[in-house]
């Protein structure tokens, strides 16, 4: 067992705006928290794994096949390997748990 006491704290992102945080890693199973400030451009690209956002702070537009909608604390979203997705007016701070199933990075492209 581990306790990741850090998943889905706000952390302050860097000048860009945005900041990801790899806090566990496994062959099947990755974990992290991706942070956000209020106007902050996400320019992250499709990922080859499925993945799971689970907002803990903030409020924002999301938008995944050919879909938008508003996510607030609570609000729970998968999005299927290589989806283009985003976040976007994105208007109080957003802190988010990211699961990546298998983990983050093991598929190939």
């Amino acid at each position: 067992m581990k306790i990741i006491r850090e998943a889905g704290v706000w952390a302050e992102p860097a000048d860009g705006g945005a900041k990801y945080t790899e806090q566990l890693a496994t062959a099947d199973l990755s974990v992290g928290t991706y942070c956000l400030r209020a106007g902050a451009v996400d320019a992250q690209q499709p990922h080859s794994e499925d993945e799971v956002y689970v907002v803990t702070t903030g409020r924002a537009q999301f938008t995944a096949g050919g879909e938008t909608v508003t996510v607030t604390a609570g609000t729970v979203l998968f999005v299927p390997a290589r989806e283009a997705h985003r976040f976007h007016d994105i208007t109080e701070d957003l802190a988010l748990l990211v699961f990546f199933g298998p983990a983050e990075g093991t598929r190939a492209g």
